[in-house]
């Protein structure tokens, strides 16, 4: 059941992980230290927006189920 669910997820997976690494890399290295950015001045959130990005990247690679069934 999992497997299964990894092998259908996996893209969407690696691009969370992937986004969550890349924002906080964006916070460590360019990320606003003055305090007046609301996003980029939190680790917390410069990353959480990282991993939301990173999952609608990657969802654009899962395969979806195309069973219109009309009428």
């Amino acid at each position: 059941m999992i497997i299964n669910l990894l092998k259908k997820y996996w893209p969407t997976l690696i691009g969370v992980v992937a986004g969550l690494a890349g924002g906080y890399l964006y916070y460590t290295e360019i990320g606003c230290k003055s305090g007046g950015c609301p996003i980029t001045s939190n680790p917390w959130m410069t990353t959480i927006w990282g991993g939301v990005m990173g999952y609608l990247v990657g969802d654009m690679f899962v395969k979806k189920n195309t069973n219109d069934q009309k009428g």
